[in-house]
């Protein structure tokens, strides 16, 4: 059985004859899904990692009605739909449910801490947390990596198209190769830090994926893919020369560049201060580094923070390791609290 598989005819009735035997399971569940720097410039759709200090919560609750609600979304972004088909959570949520022949339904209430068109992945965090939470509920829980599937259903309503750069990193933690069905965590030293800035500026996904419309040389993608190499080698083999190296990306960030305020002297910052690599975060327009000690990524941080203030735009910092945080089971929601969530594996 292939563990990643949506497919109802392949996963249906052994899962269903696992939970006939199973003990009933508690009627609510609350979970955090950390925030993530997609694409992580060279892996665009492909790569990502979990990104300490911002995130989202889903309240979720067992509910005997056989259907999936939205009923309410608090924090930082409000006006998001409530209709469960068109929100990434309960998109997901849907697609678990017929999935494993569910007769009972869900309830999600919503806690956003991550913005809008922020590069933070957002929608993904949703996703990703309500999914976590009504996984708590089944008489059997999955592993996390079978969430995958169904976290890509419900991140295709944001994004229009199925990726899984930051579903993966969500899910397992840390920095992640996500294929279409499989989810890869690539080790990366302890030590390695990112500095991720947010402006206050809304980026559009779908804008910036318009942006990379047209033909490319096939030249660009050589580059890329050996790009690619270089920091998948180098995160192996803990070897900064390899990242540094590698982590170029001659293919997106040309095209997305001139979407984000000042970019080009935000990401001159970051390099500055001996970064391993500096790109856009997602589809922007937050912008990050990679650095080999704290200190330097916090440097980093004030230095980005200050160029994109020449350009007029206020903006937050975060400092955390490569190496994050994995969605995962909480015990409480505090609407003033959105970065307690330690480093360590999911729930």
């Amino acid at each position: 059985m292939n563990a990643l598989s949506t497919n109802t005819a392949s996963i249906k009735n052994p899962l269903q004859e696992i939970m006939k035997s199973a003990p009933p399971r508690a009627r609510r569940a609350l979970a955090f899904a950390p925030a993530c720097v997609g694409n992580v410039g060279v892996g665009f759709d492909i790569l990502g990692h979990s990104m300490a200090g911002a995130g989202d919560r889903a309240d979720v609750r067992r509910i005997e009605e056989p259907v999936v609600r939205i009923s309410a979304i608090h924090g930082s972004v409000v006006d998001l739909p409530t209709d469960a088909l068109g929100n990434t959570a309960g998109a997901a949520l849907i697609s678990l449910r017929k999935a494993l022949g569910l007769r009972h339904g869900f309830d999600i209430v919503l806690h956003k801490g991550i913005a809008l068109g922020s590069g933070m992945a957002g929608s993904a965090a949703s996703c990703v947390a309500a999914l976590v939470a009504a996984n708590a509920l089944l008489e059997k829980p999955l592993p996390h990596e079978s969430l995958y599937g169904f976290a890509l259903d419900g991140e295709t309503v944001a994004s229009g198209s199925r990726h899984g750069d930051n579903l993966g990193p969500m899910l397992l933690g840390g920095l992640v190769l996500a294929t279409h069905d499989r989810l890869l965590r690539i080790p990366v030293p302890a030590a390695w830090h990112c500095a991720l800035v947010h402006p206050h500026f809304v980026l559009e996904t779908r804008k910036a994926r318009a942006a990379l419309a047209g033909d490319y040389p096939l030249s660009a993608f050589v580059a890329q893919s050996a790009n690619l190499a270089l920091v998948l080698a180098g995160c192996y083999r803990s070897d900064a020369a390899l990242v540094r190296e590698g982590l170029k990306d001659v293919l997106v960030e040309p095209r997305r560049a001139a979407l984000v305020p000042n970019f080009a002297r935000v990401k001159q910052a970051a390099l500055d201060h001996r970064a391993l690599g500096a790109s856009i975060s997602g589809a922007g327009p937050s912008v990050f580094g990679w650095y080999e000690h704290r200190a330097d990524a916090e440097a980093a941080a004030a230095s980005m923070r200050a160029a994109f203030a020449d350009a007029g735009l206020d903006s937050d910092t975060y400092v955390a390791p490569v190496d994050g945080p994995a969605a995962r089971l909480i015990d409480a929601i505090d609407e003033k609290t959105w970065a307690d969530a330690p480093a360590g594996e999911g729930a």
